[in-house]
């Protein structure tokens, strides 16, 4: 690896709609509490983190979700960063609920959306959110209803862009026949890649793809990610996220983390090249 500091913009760019942001992003979800509830054990640490993204890294896509503590994580943002660079695009979502630590109930009917999409508004303190997205389908209502709403609150000049969450390729044929959406965010990961015709699907129309849980797992995997990270003098989880910037040109990653050392090593994994013949012996872990 280059001795030098990478930032964000080592690993190019990619426009969600009419916003460019660097492919190399930051999920928010693990600054909140343990089991992503409450609030962190240290709130300046987590303050700390965002900024040194921002300021320092030049992170300037940030994804987090109402449900994320919940509300949590979307306050800390704020209180972070606002009043936020002219560079800098915050997704949130919206469509999932915590009534308590460890569940996650969907929750797609419109007047929920629309009130936890002005909940959202008000703790980024933001009078219109860049992307905002639908958390999941809620398979007792309808998607035109739940996505509807989003068109709606659009209208409306409080979204600016609609994305979707946990969608497979047909329900996405499906939204796109409701509204245009700039970006995609499914589980994907180097052994996860269920979700592998729809990061071909986003390619193929300019959409981009967010991977939660874009960091590999299982000792046989981590095996070989530290084989291959030996030669570039990487980490197991710096070889998955050059995979996923290799993959496909409109996979974004959005690693989360708590801890600054952690996110500077991630960023990091921006400079790593893997040969065609690395990214044959990843891609055999699928």
């Amino acid at each position: 690896m280059a001795t030098t500091t990478p930032t964000a913009a080592s690993a190019g760019t990619f426009r969600l709609g009419d916003l460019e942001v660097h492919r190399m992003g930051f999920g928010a979800m693990r600054l909140t509490g343990g089991g992503i509830w409450g609030p962190p054990a240290d709130r300046q640490d987590a303050i700390r983190v965002l900024r040194t993204a921002v300021h320092d890294l030049g992170v300037n896509l940030i994804d987090t979700a109402d449900s994320y503590g919940p509300f949590v994580s979307e306050e800390l943002i704020a209180e972070a960063l606002h009043p936020y660079p002219a560079h800098v695009v915050i997704a949130t979502k919206g469509g999932l609920e915590r009534p308590a630590p460890g569940q996650w109930r969907r929750n797609g009917h419109p007047e929920h959306l629309r009130e936890a999409c002005e909940g959202s508004l008000r703790r980024l303190r933001q009078e219109r959110i860049d992307v905002y997205q639908l958390h999941a389908p809620d398979e007792k209502v309808p998607l035109e209803d739940s996505l509807g709403e989003l068109v709606r609150l659009r209208d409306e000049g409080r979204i600016r862009h609609i994305g979707v969450s946990n969608f497979d390729v047909k329900k996405l044929e499906r939204a796109l026949e409701i509204t245009p959406v700039v970006s995609v965010q499914n589980r994907y990961n180097l052994t996860d890649r269920e979700s592998d015709p729809v990061v071909d699907w986003c390619e193929a129309r300019g959409i981009g793809f967010l991977p939660w849980r874009p960091i590999l797992g299982g000792v046989v995997d981590e095996l070989l990610a530290h084989s291959i990270g030996a030669r570039h003098r990487a980490t197991p989880t710096q070889v998955a996220l050059a995979w996923l910037l290799q993959r496909s040109p409109a996979i974004l990653p959005i690693p989360g983390t708590s801890g600054a050392q952690h996110l500077r090593e991630n960023v990091e994994a921006t400079w790593i090249e893997l040969s065609d013949e690395e990214m044959d012996e990843l891609q055999q872990l699928g």
